[in-house]
């Protein structure tokens, strides 16, 4: 039965055969709204093995299933409807509640909601303006590790965290909040490390696996080794119709690019140091990566893995724990250990490389120069990073907390949230740059008066 997906479907269209024993559906979605028709279906899978492609890949193949292979188990229980726009939950308590411990915090994929996954249940916040907006929290247990949204919908990717899980931590737990109950789970052999959702694919990262499903029946499409990656780290682009996938390659320092779209796969040596941190645009074109060093983010197109550029965080060995492009791909955002958030002014779209030779440069040095460097003319006497290009605009935080950061919806802002519960909105200015201004400053644990 083929499904049949409107103009403005957020699920790419696929195709099931009538003879295939995987399950049936029907969809016809929205971004509001997504009706869907499944019955009560449960069934096991797992993929084959995969041999690594140096080259080509064609990770749009569906890969056979073996029944004895217990690396992943999968349910699904979708009754109609599917998917609703995400709303206030009317059963919150009237009053606050004691602050919780913090598991978990990522942006939604336009940056303008996040979620906190905390040891008693979830919450979602919208950015601009600040506020709740949404809360759930269980009776016992309740510890939430991985909260992945889908934009602003009722259905998110739940993942068990913290001294007294909700769920498993092996497990995927799909849940609408619309019903209040989970519709969906996948179980694996290890601990999960992540999940990324788009509104066709559902990705799921281990340690040292990724596997990818197709969203609407939870069918396995491809599975992807990687290097141990404790972090999970792993970014899909969010444009319908061309899903692009980075994550770590076999190698250190290297990662893996996943063009779904031409059914290629692209390795790029990215530094000599273990990957940290990477961020991908919404179209997939632009990757930033940074690696354990700390000291360079370098950018390159992921289609022919071209460097464009390449900017200074500082001279310190430092971790990065988020990089962050803006809507338009002028700006890229940094945060790491310092207690700095760095703003970068980016030149990519200028046609050509601003670094000569990086692959070949360790992570400690630099290649090219800054063309507003005042100081070009001495760069066979000073030291290389006095010719680096330095971050535009910085804001400085308390070091003692992890941060996260994305461009905000207004011009020229940024959103900075912390595991201590701090949510801040700042302003840059594009041309003088400095210090940013603080605009907005909140404790989103720690409510200050009934919600």
């Amino acid at each position: 039965m083929a499904t049949t997906i409107s103009s403005s479907s957020p699920f790419t269209e696929s195709t099931t055969n009538p003879n295939s024993s995987q399950p049936q559906s029907l969809i016809s979605s929205s971004i509001d709204s997504i009706e869907s028709q499944f019955s009560n279906i449960s069934f096991s899978s797992a993929p084959s093995s995969m041999q690594e492609q140096e080259q080509q890949s064609n990770p749009n193949d569906e890969e056979q299933s073996n029944p004895n292979d217990e690396e992943h188990q999968l349910k699904l229980d979708l009754p109609s409807p599917l998917l609703q726009t995400l709303n206030p939950n009317p059963n919150l308590s009237d009053s606050p509640s004691s602050s919780p411990s913090l598991l978990h915090l990522s942006f939604n994929q336009d940056h303008g909601c996040f979620a906190a996954g905390t040891d008693n249940g979830f919450r979602i916040y919208n950015c601009d303006p600040f506020r709740e907006i949404f809360r759930r929290d269980f009776d016992h247990g309740g510890g939430i590790g991985v909260v992945e949204m889908l934009f602003r919908c009722n259905i998110l990717a739940l993942v068990g965290g913290g001294p007294e899980p909700q769920y498993p931590i092996n497990k995927v737990m799909i849940w609408d909040d619309h019903q209040s109950r989970c519709i969906g789970e996948l179980s694996f052999r290890s601990e999960v490390r992540t999940v990324r959702l788009r509104r066709d694919r559902i990705i799921v990262v281990l340690e040292q696996k990724i596997f990818v499903y197709n969203f609407a029946d939870l069918k396995l499409l491809h599975q992807i080794e990687t290097i141990a990656n404790p972090k999970g780290l792993c970014v899909v682009s969010q444009v319908s119709g061309s899903l692009v996938l980075v994550c770590p390659g076999l190698q250190k320092g290297q990662v893996r690019v996943e063009h779904y779209g031409s059914k290629r796969t692209k390795f790029i040596m990215a530094h000599d140091s273990r990957i940290a941190c990477f961020a991908l645009t919404q179209d997939g074109r632009t990757l930033a990566t940074a690696s354990s060093k700390g000291t360079l983010v370098r950018i390159f197109n992921t289609f022919d893995g071209t460097l464009l550029q390449e900017v200074r965080r500082g001279t310190d060995r430092a971790e990065i724990y988020s990089l962050a492009f803006s809507n338009t791909t002028q700006w890229l955002a940094v945060s790491s250990d310092k207690g700095t958030v760095h703003v970068f002014s980016l030149k990519i779209n200028a046609g050509s490389s601003t670094v000569d030779k990086a692959h070949n440069s360790p992570d400690n040095d630099v290649t090219g120069s800054s063309a507003s460097s005042s100081l070009s003319l001495l760069k066979g006497v000073l030291p290389k990073y006095f010719h680096s290009e330095w971050s535009v605009a910085q804001f400085r935080l308390s070091e003692s907390s992890q941060y996260i950061v994305a461009f905000g919806h207004q011009k020229n802002t940024v959103v900075i949230l912390g595991m201590d519960g701090s949510f801040y909105r700042c302003q840059f200015d594009p041309v003088t740059g400095g210090e940013m201004t603080q605009l907005e400053f909140s404790n989103f644990l720690k409510p200050e008066g009934p919600f």
